[in-house]
C-alpha cells in the first residue's frame, strides 16, 4: 500500500481518536462514506476497495478540531500531511469540491482570511484522481445513520449551511458524477448500498 495512506488499523485508530476529541454525527457519516467507497470501488475497473475504505474513514478527519464547519477541510489536510499520509491529505482537501472552486462551498468560512487563501492555493495545486472523484461521490451518498440519494444529501447540506449562487452548479456536478460512476461500474451505484433501494421502494 502507498505510504501516502495509513494501514486500515491505523486509520481506524485515527478516527476513534478524533471521535473522542469531537464526538458527533460526522463519525457515522465517515463510516458510511468508507463503506460506500469500498462497495463502489469493488465494482469499478481501476479502484482499490481497501484504499477507498481507508480514504473514506479519514476524509472528514479535520472534524477532530471541532466543532467546526468548512475549516475541517484545511485542518484535516494539514493534520494528515504532518503524519506523512499525502494521499489521505489530498482527499481531505478535495472531497468537498466536486467543482474545484472555493465559491462552491456553502456556509460562512470559519477560519481566518489567511487560511482561506491557503485553502485556495492548495486546491489549485491538487491533482484530482478517480479516488478523489469516488470520495466526492460517496460524501453525497452517506448520512450518519445510513445511505441516501444524491438528492437527499444536497437537501441535507442546504438545510444546514444554506445555498449560494453556485449551489445549483454544484448539484448538477454531483448528479453528473453519479451518472459517470454508474457507467464506469456498469450498475446504478444506489443498488450497491445496503438498505437504500429497499427504503426508497418500501
Amino acid at each position: 500500500m502507498s505510504t501516502g495512506l495509513p494501514d486500515p488499523a491505523t486509520a481506524e485508530h485515527l478516527l476513534l481518536e478524533a471521535e473522542a476529541m469531537n464526538p458527533g454525527a460526522w463519525v457515522g457519516h465517515s463510516r458510511n462514506v468508507a463503506l460506500a467507497a469500498r462497495l463502489i470501488a469493488g465494482r469499478h475497473p481501476t479502484l482499490d476497495p481497501e484504499r477507498a475504505h481507508t480514504l473514506g474513514l479519514l476524509h472528514d478527519l479535520g472534524r477532530r478540531t471541532g466543532p467546526n464547519r468548512d475549516r475541517h477541510i484545511l485542518d484535516g489536510h494539514d493534520f494528515l500531511m504532518k503524519l506523512g499520509y499525502t494521499d489521505a491529505a489530498r482527499i481531505a482537501l478535495t472531497h468537498s469540491f466536486v467543482i474545484p472552486s472555493l465559491d462552491t462551498l456553502q456556509g460562512e468560512w470559519d477560519g481566518t482570511p489567511e487560511e482561506w487563501a491557503r485553502l485556495g492555493e492548495l486546491l489549485a495545486l491538487a491533482r484530482q484522481t478517480d479516488e478523489d472523484r469516488l470520495l466526492q461521490l460517496c460524501d453525497t451518498l452517506a448520512l450518519a445513520d445510513g445511505f441516501c440519494t444524491v438528492h437527499e444529501r444536497v437537501v441535507d447540506v442546504a438545510l444546514r449551511y444554506g445555498v449560494t449562487a453556485r449551489t445549483p452548479d454544484k448539484w448538477r456536478a454531483g448528479l453528473a458524477l453519479k451518472t459517470e460512476f454508474d457507467r464506469e461500474c456498469g450498475v446504478n451505484v444506489y443498488r450497491l448500498l445496503p438498505g437504500l433501494t429497499e427504503r426508497l421502494l418500501a
